[in-house]
């Protein structure tokens, strides 16, 4: 389906019971990655509410639901501050909000969360697919606390064959196909997408270079050497040889690989009879890696070609669900969700609520295939169908090899949970162990641990990592580029200094003051969705932070925290390298405590150990990434105007930025591409005196 699919808000439009004063804005639904373009806009409009001022519960709902349409729909459920509490769909928004109304709640969760609503918000649609569609949207963009959440959006990586060069290439991709080529995906990892295009490379001999290191090529870089390209380079290989090697390498990700390994077997039996020993040999290696491509792909199922399996297992209050990815009847690695639900939901709601989200930017396969039935099945396979514009399947497989499939899931759901567990309880008798060692009153639920790297002061790097009840927090690690001038370099305590202001003035800034607290652990929120939770349920104030230092760096951070108004409401502890800088030695700085030692097999203190040393390769990793940059930094990079095409031109001519710095306005106008107005800017850029 190409057209583009719209339902208008208009007055002709609207069920009979809204007003058109109370139209408030528009909700448009934007096309998944990689489906058609298919977009519907909605009336966005909330009742007067006038009349439910100052009430709250299920009283403001039944001032609210009297005005509600019998037409299809999503509401939003808000709390007096704002936030969204609940986003959800309607086949009629009068009918489903009146049975909130009525204050007859089978579980406490729904309780708690129609008691905590202040107003409520709709969003009239034609169809009840809009319904479902928007919603998924809608709960990914908001982050309700009371939804299903996915806490691992981050998109796949796929395999592209480029398709706008004369010699293409194959290349790990991540994000819009914004490139012309062949997309080959989704790999469960990068890991799984970078193991295959080593293969592929053993197999094919294509080139993995960028357009330019291939056009500047004069002889065959290492990988021709050691046979993982075919050099087109530099005219190794002629370019309608190459063009056969990349349409064996479509056949083969398209999946007619046993054609591809039959061609080049009969290939190599013709050079052995031939008595060209040496091409056979290429061609032995070149089916020896086409097989261990095949090999690391696990279960290559014989009967289903395109395909997701989804599985989930519920077990001590957390969920894992589990999904592989099979294209071209081959499996291309899969990948464990553990989604945050309420624990009193049943395996299908939290799946369904699953499915709509993970598949709200990503393309949809023709089948999916389910551990469990699912809410509203055939209402989300029409939904999914209409954003691919082909007929998406959802089924539950009873017999056959896709029954097969779904166990292997959901045995590998349950043994990832099973691990999950284990280390959450592990990390769980650490932070209790914590606590206790530095007289806290409850184990912490957030840690920040911060630290600095320089050279001599040069590209200074503030670092912080963040660690939980679940271990390290990766999409909460902050770095700080040190920008003060008024630092003098190499003074560790002035770039502290301008880390924790940055850091705390900001926190104050986004998400106001942090809770009055008797000890550190009464600064974790008793409730998901607190006000002083991130957008990612996870709390955004520091119960304890760690500083990398002694005395002085902790004299540094107390006054930081002292002209914010929050000593007494974060926890600071440093931690000194001891004597002969030996780990296990380390002394801790702890305020109204004389600086100790832990015992050398604490568990506490191997706890610490690692927070520091995750810190540690944080800081010096983003240290070298910003040297790195500084390095390979150009002084033409300074002028306005000239962009990479320009700067190459001018380094391909003059060699050097040095050179060009020293060329006159009459030989940089003989550069392809620098006109005489450029060529005067260049100049006096490097002439200004």
């Amino acid at each position: 389906m190409d057209q583009k699919q719209k339902t208008r808000g208009g007055a002709d439009d609207l069920p009979p019971e809204i007003d058109l004063e109370d139209e408030a804005a528009e909700d448009v639904v934007e096309p998944a990655a990689g489906g058609p373009d298919v977009t519907f806009t909605a009336i966005d409009w909330t009742p007067h509410a006038g009349d439910a001022d100052g009430m709250v519960g299920a009283e403001v709902i039944q001032t609210l639901v009297k005005r509600l349409p019998n037409a299809p729909g999503v509401y939003r459920m808000m709390s007096a501050n704002g936030d969204v509490l609940y986003v959800g769909k309607a086949r009629s928004l009068k009918k489903r909000v009146t049975s909130y109304a009525q204050g007859r709640f089978h579980t406490s969760r729904i309780g708690r969360m129609v008691r905590e609503t202040s107003t409520m918000e709709f969003v009239v649609t034609r169809t009840e697919i809009e319904a479902l569609l928007l919603e998924a949207n809608l709960i990914k963009r908001l982050r309700p606390r009371f939804n299903v959440l996915m806490r691992d959006d981050k998109s796949f990586p796929y395999i592209l064959l480029t398709g706008d060069h004369v010699s293409p290439g194959i290349y790990k991709h991540r994000g819009a196909r914004s490139r012309k080529g062949d997309y080959f995906g989704p790999f469960a990892s990068a890991g799984a997408v970078g193991r295959t295009i080593n293969s592929l490379q053993r197999a094919f001999l294509l080139r993995s270079c960028t357009d330019s290191f291939y056009e500047n090529r004069t002889r065959p870089c290492l990988l021709f050497q050691i046979k993982r390209c075919a050099g087109p380079c530099t005219g190794e290989i002629s370019h309608g040889d190459y063009a056969r090697l990349v349409a064996e390498a479509k056949d083969f990700l398209s999946g007619r690989s046993q054609k591809v390994k039959t061609e080049i077997s009969a290939a190599m039996q013709q050079a052995s009879e031939n008595l060209d020993f040496e091409r056979a040999a290429i061609y032995r290696d070149r089916l020896a890696a086409l097989s261990h491509v095949q090999s690391h792909q696990g279960i290559n199922p014989q009967t289903v070609d395109e395909a997701d399996v989804f599985a989930i297992h519920q077990e001590g209050g957390q969920v894992c669900i589990q999904v592989f990815f099979f294209r071209t009847g081959q499996n291309w690695g899969n990948r464990a969700y553990f989604p945050k639900a309420d624990p009193a939901l049943e395996a299908g709601e939290v799946l369904g609520s699953f499915l709509a989200q993970f598949y709200d930017d990503k393309p949809t396969p023709r089948t999916i295939l389910l551990s469990h039935g699912v809410e509203d099945q055939e209402l989300l396979a029409e939904a999914l169908s209409t954003r691919a514009g082909r007929k998406v399947s959802i089924s539950v497989p009873q017999r056959g090899e896709k029954k097969d499939l779904t166990d292997n899931a959901l045995q590998n759901s349950r043994e990832a949970l099973g691990r999950r567990l284990a280390e959450t309880s592990t990390q769980a008798r650490l932070l209790t162990g914590f606590a206790e060692t530095f007289g806290l009153e409850k184990p912490p639920v957030r840690i920040e641990v911060y630290d600095n790297s320089h050279i001599m002061g040069t590209n200074a790097v503030g670092a912080m990592v963040v660690a939980g009840p679940e271990g390290f927090v990766k999409n909460q690690y902050r770095k700080f580029n040190i920008r003060s001038t008024e630092i003098t370099p190499g003074d560790d305590f002035g770039m502290m200094r301008e880390v924790m202001q940055r850091r705390f003035s900001r926190l104050l800034k986004e998400h106001g003051d942090a809770p009055q607290t008797e000890g550190a652990g009464e600064a974790s929120p008793t409730e998901p969705g607190d006000d002083i939770e991130d957008a990612g349920g996870f709390p955004a104030w520091p119960d304890v932070i760690l500083i990398d230092g002694g005395q002085g760096q902790m004299t540094a951070v107390r006054k930081i925290l002292a002209d914010l108004g929050i000593e007494d409401r974060v926890v600071a502890i440093g931690i000194a390298k001891g004597q002969d800088r030996d780990a296990g030695r380390e002394r801790f700085f702890v305020k109204g405590r004389a600086p100790f030692s832990l015992p050398v097999r604490d568990p506490v203190l191997y706890f610490v150990q690692r927070l520091r040393d995750e810190v540690h390769r944080f800081a010096i990793g983003s240290h070298r990434a910003r040297r790195k940059k500084e390095m390979v930094k150009s002084p033409l990079d300074e002028i306005s105007g000239i962009g990479p095409g320009r700067k190459r031109a001018l380094l391909m001519h003059f060699g050097t930025a040095k050179a060009v710095s020293r060329a006159a306005v009459e030989d940089l106008v003989k550069v392809d591409g620098i006109s005489e107005q450029v060529a005067k800017l260049v100049y006096n850029h490097f002439h200004e005196s």
